[in-house]
């Protein structure tokens, strides 16, 4: 009794993010268009959903581009969360302020100053733009992830792999690396969500002959929310819940 306070907070903060979803799952499969009201239960939506080719080439195209931006972001995020814990040079705290700068930036300024940037060196917008977009707003998240790992390091190891010879690649590949996986792919899978969920940054530095989801989706809500967007988006959150699974999968402890 002395915790039900607490666990009446808690009940209310999750029943107030979920039910949305909820009824979104639920009137994906409502026999209706356009309306709130309950017509009974039918697979259309689904159907339509699946026969729908436009909108599956934006599927691809999210998933290329989320799976490339946070690759590329893992790799660079992680050297550079690597290079800011174990060496000291100049300006090195400068740069760790920036990295936290461009978190806190409203993404509507970052999406312009990309476009404007993308002007000045005359990129036609489209795939490339949108893939250094990507990567650019992921890495500072890669580098906050790796960074929450690697503080956790004893450094004397490092300096007892010298001792006993190891160069700085096999420091890297056999001792650091091993060690930080678990981080380095927290940080893939949440530059791979940051990247398929945007729409801010993507609206401004994206080109008309390369569409991606979330614009596909945002266009179609502006004409009214179809139960085909509602199966679309339980089909996107059954996805997002199965990788969950799996990452837990992959990323707990072995007894």
């Amino acid at each position: 009794m002395k915790n039900w306070p607490m666990k009446s907070y808690l009940t209310g903060i999750y029943l107030f993010f979920y039910i949305p979803i909820l009824v979104l799952i639920i009137y994906s499969f409502n026999n209706a268009q356009y309306s709130l009201v309950w017509h009974g239960f039918s697979f259309r939506w689904y159907q339509e959903l699946f026969s729908d080719n436009d909108l599956w080439i934006s599927v691809m195209h999210s998933l290329v581009l989320g799976v490339s931006a946070a690759t590329i972001a893992m790799c660079i995020g992680g050297l550079t969360a690597i290079s800011l814990f174990r060496y000291q040079f100049f300006g090195r705290q400068l740069l760790q302020g920036l990295i936290f700068i461009l978190i806190l930036s409203p993404d509507i300024v970052m999406g312009i100053a990309l476009l404007i940037l993308f002007s000045m060196i005359q990129l036609q917008l489209g795939f490339w733009s949108l893939l250094l977009a990507h990567i650019t707003f992921c890495i500072p998240f890669v580098v906050v992830t790796v960074s929450s790992r690697i503080v956790s390091f004893d450094e004397y190891i490092f300096e007892a792999a010298k001792d006993l010879g190891a160069k700085d690649m096999i420091i890297m590949t056999r001792i650091i690396l091993p060690l930080l996986w678990p981080a380095l792919f927290a940080g893939w899978l949440m530059s791979f969500t940051l990247s398929i969920d945007d729409v801010i940054i993507s609206y401004f530095v994206a080109g008309p002959d390369f569409e991606i989801l979330p614009l596909k989706i945002y266009s179609m809500v502006r004409l009214g929310v179809k139960p085909e967007i509602n199966a679309l988006c339980t089909v996107t959150f059954g996805l997002t819940l199965l990788l969950i699974i799996l990452s837990q999968l992959v990323l707990r402890k072995k007894p």
